[in-house]
C-alpha cells in the first residue's frame, strides 16, 4: 500500500467570501480596495511559507430551496450559483492543491466539511480574512472558538457591511480571545515563522 505523507500545519489560514457580490469597490484609479489588496498580500505570503489556505465561498441554489432566514434581513439575494457575484474576484481563489468550502450559511463551519479539513491538517490557529466582518468573518470566528480553536482575525483585511459594524465586530471577537484582532503586520510575522509564539 502506497504510504501517504499528509501536510500538517498548526496554523491555517482561512480566506471568506472574497466574492464579487461582496467586495468594497475601489477608490478612483485603484484596481482593489485597500482591504483586499492587503487579503491578496496575506494569501500570497502563506503560500511563500507553506501555510494551509482554505478558500470558503458561499453559494446558493438558483431554485432558493437553500436560502432560509438570510434575506429577512437587510441584504438582498447573492452568491446564486452561475452569476458573476458569486465567483471569486480576479485572478484569485484556490489552487489545486487547496481546499474550497462551499457554504450555505453565515459561518464556514456550520453544515460544511471545514472541521475535517482543519483536524486533517492537524491546525490549532486560524487566521482569518475576507468578508463581511459583521457576518460571515465573526460567525466563523464564533465557531472556531467553540471548536475550540485559536483564532486571529486580520482587521486590515477584512470588509465590513459598514464601518461602524467593523468596529463592533471586532470589539466582539476580540472579548471571545485575548488577542485575537491583529494587524496585517503581525498576520506577516506570524505566517513567516508558521506559529502564533512568534508574536508573544
Amino acid at each position: 500500500m502506497r504510504e501517504v505523507h499528509p501536510v500538517t500545519a498548526e496554523l491555517v489560514l482561512i480566506v471568506i467570501d472574497v466574492q464579487r457580490d461582496f467586495v468594497p469597490q475601489p477608490p478612483t484609479g485603484a484596481i482593489d480596495a485597500p482591504e483586499v489588496t492587503t487579503i491578496r498580500s496575506v494569501v500570497d505570503t502563506a503560500r511563500a511559507n507553506d501555510v494551509p489556505v482554505v478558500f470558503v465561498r458561499e453559494l446558493h441554489n438558483p431554485g432558493f430551496t437553500d436560502v432560509g432566514r438570510e434575506v429577512d434581513g437587510v441584504e438582498d439575494l447573492h452568491c446564486i450559483e452561475g452569476t458573476p457575484g458569486a465567483d471569486y474576484i480576479d485572478n484569485f481563489g484556490p489552487l489545486p492543491t487547496e481546499y474550497e468550502v462551499r457554504k450555505r450559511r453565515y459561518s464556514a463551519f456550520f453544515g460544511t466539511d471545514l472541521a475535517t479539513i482543519l483536524r486533517g491538517y492537524h491546525a490549532e490557529t486560524v487566521l482569518l480574512t475576507g468578508g463581511l466582518t459583521d457576518v460571515c468573518v465573526h460567525y466563523t470566528a464564533v465557531d472556531a472558538h467553540q471548536h475550540d480553536y485559536h483564532f486571529r482575525v486580520i482587521e486590515d483585511a477584512v470588509y465590513a457591511s459598514s464601518p461602524t459594524a467593523h468596529h463592533s465586530a471586532l470589539n466582539a471577537m476580540a472579548y471571545l480571545q485575548r488577542n485575537a484582532v491583529i494587524g496585517s503586520d503581525t498576520a506577516t510575522t506570524i505566517l513567516r515563522n508558521r506559529s502564533v509564539d512568534a508574536t508573544k
